[in-house]
């Protein structure tokens, strides 16, 4: 049975963005935008909320304000890696057993996308979870910067099985173009299981790491969801998120 006793929301943050450096740390209305993502987190009330960082300025900023950060290596090359080892880390004797990874640059993130998503694991039978929103504007399906989820959606529980993720033009079963949304629920046996194995010849190609969880057969569900919380990557991002939150 999933419960907050058993649940942990782990938030991977690191400064050394490309695109946007210091991301983590950047204001939307005065206030961090690792902060934002860390409320959003507590507020949805699902089980223990962990900022996993290697960055001492990031581990400040969440203590300070009263959460939970364990400061991790430097040498991961995802955040899948560091909220692992923030999970052994911190969770020693094991009372863990549903994780969800939540990206330190979602400030728009809602209870209802972090509900949905752990609620995937509800079917024993799934070891990931993750979700998506239909999208029909053509420059986002064109998009290499956008990632598309392939699934069979069933119409009643809005829900289904994944079949492919890419970055290239491909439509779903059905014909819908479904939006990626980079957030993932785990069991405790999956999320152990995925960082045991090598990165995937797909992965490296396409740079997704869940294909490598497909790639090994490992079972991953989508959600369907009507609110696409948007990230930020780049400095237009950043400028629209200051005018939406």
């Amino acid at each position: 049975m999933i419960n907050r006793e058993n649940t942990a929301i782990i938030i991977p943050a690191r400064l050394a963005s490309t695109r946007l450096p210091n991301k983590p740390l950047l204001p939307i209305n005065d206030k961090p935008m690792i902060l934002h993502v860390w409320e959003r987190a507590v507020a949805a009330n699902l089980g223990l909320v962990i900022v996993a960082t290697d960055s001492v300025e990031i581990k400040d900023t969440i203590l300070a304000a009263g959460g939970e950060c364990v400061l991790t290596s430097t040498n991961h090359q995802s955040g899948t890696d560091r909220i692992y080892e923030a999970l052994v880390n911190y969770d020693t004797s094991n009372k863990i057993d549903y994780i969800i990874n939540l990206q330190g640059d979602l400030p728009q993130i809602s209870q209802d996308c972090l509900t949905s998503v752990i609620n995937l694991l509800l079917n024993d039978t799934v070891e990931i979870g993750t979700l998506a929103c239909v999208m029909t504007a053509a420059e986002e399906i064109n998009s290499p910067n956008i990632v598309k989820a392939i699934a069979n959606i069933n119409t009643e529980s809005q829900r289904g099985e994944a079949i492919n993720f890419t970055r290239n033009p491909e439509a779903s079963l059905d014909g819908t173009y479904l939006h990626h949304i980079g957030l993932y629920a785990y069991t405790r046996a999956a999320l152990e299981k995925f960082i045991s194995l090598p990165q995937s010849a797909r992965e490296k190609e396409e740079k997704l790491e869940q294909l490598r969880a497909l790639d090994n057969q490992m079972r991953i569900d989508i959600g369907l969801i009507d609110f696409l919380p948007l990230g930020v990557d780049t400095p237009e991002d950043l400028e629209k998120m200051q005018k939406l939150i």
